[in-house]
């Protein structure tokens, strides 16, 4: 079903190299089941992570956290336990969870899906670990000192210190009518909404192409801003790389389906849901990282002294059967830059 090419996706849109560690593809192993956990008054008599997601629990990211934790001998409910709290979508709510976590007695606290979580976890503690996973200049936040020696309490994975919206509205240039506007979705509950806003609507100038923002924070805005993108006539979509939109992956791949619009998703998880494209970091790996720097610092490893990661390549996913559907031709220079090619 899958077709595999992989190579540099640079020479059609000039790469984002960076200088920072590469992450590494652990090889697949079996991994322990879990579920949310409820707090223990007493002292536990295994090492506990918090583990802090800002969106649902999503089967794809805890089986790629497992695995990081296996690479360092843990598996759940063996020699750790872990403590889930998930604040669905609502970040208004991760303060009062990252709190919670800080005052059981954990060793250590993981934070997956934003920089809010991360950000809320940092609120809470100064003293226990945090290892995070977010798509922020994580330095501009205030979260780390520099990637190299975080030089706190806190360390993880950055996937991108700059956004890859530019990038994602070049890949959907060349498929959509050249008067026909495009439409960008987003979060306006994410704090570094005006800054992407910015660079995205540079990149539409660049392009020549008037850019349309529809935003939505829940399932029926969603719904509302796919219908305000069929009213204004955008012929392309581009969905912002946001944890709370990813976790809405599979109704925005379906809305756009029905509405037979091309729609450009930061994740492979979309593609492989029935979107036509994506464009970003290994999401999996990434998540497996973060479970290994957790493993490390139960081990005794200090989050000041590992550096933060980023990865160094990012890949180009095409699915041809969703670009028939769409009546689509993927130009074939595309075709050969793409990583992975759905048929």
């Amino acid at each position: 079903m899958f077709g595999m090419r992989r190579r540099e996706f640079i020479s059609l849109l000039g790469g984002a190299a960076m200088s920072w560690p590469i992450m590494t593809r652990a090889p697949l192993a079996s991994e322990a089941s879990g579920q949310r956990g409820n707090s223990n008054a007493q002292q536990p008599a295994m090492p506990v992570i918090g583990f802090l997601s800002s969106i649902s629990e999503e089967t794809y990211i805890l089986a790629a956290f497992r695995r990081g934790l296996l690479q360092e001998g843990y598996v759940e409910g063996r020699n750790v336990r872990i403590e889930y709290r998930y604040a669905d979508g609502q970040y208004d709510r991760l303060p009062g969870l990252a709190r919670e976590l800080a005052s059981l007695p954990v060793n250590v606290i993981a934070t997956v899906g934003s920089s809010p979580a991360a950000l809320a976890a940092k609120g809470a503690t100064s003293k226990i670990p945090i290892v995070f996973f977010l798509g922020a200049d994580v330095v501009g936040l205030g979260l780390v000192a520099s990637y190299n020696l975080p030089g706190g309490n806190i360390t993880g994975v950055s996937i991108t210190p700059t956004s890859l919206t530019p990038k994602r509205l070049e890949l959907l240039d060349g498929l959509v009518p050249q008067a026909a506007p495009i439409a960008l979705l987003v979060n306006p509950t994410n704090r570094l909404l005006n800054e992407e806003l910015k660079l995205a609507q540079e990149a539409a100038r660049l392009l020549g192409r008037e850019l349309i923002v529809l935003e939505a924070s829940a399932e029926g805005e969603i719904d509302a801003a796919l219908e305000t993108r069929a009213r204004r006539g955008a012929r392309g979509l581009v969905v912002w790389q946001e944890a709370y939109l990813n976790s809405r992956r599979h109704q925005i791949v379906a809305l756009a389906a029905r509405q037979a619009i091309p729609a450009v998703y930061p994740w492979r998880v979309a593609v492989e849901a029935g979107g036509l494209m994506s464009y970003g970091a290994d999401l999996s790996d990434a998540y497996r990282q973060v479970g290994n720097y957790t493993g490390r610092i139960l081990k005794g490893a200090k989050p000041a002294e590992l550096p933060v990661l980023q990865p160094t390549k990012f890949e180009l996913v095409i699915n041809l059967k969703a670009a028939k559907t769409l009546g689509l031709t993927i130009p074939p220079k595309l075709l050969t830059l793409a990583d992975e090619v759905i048929e």
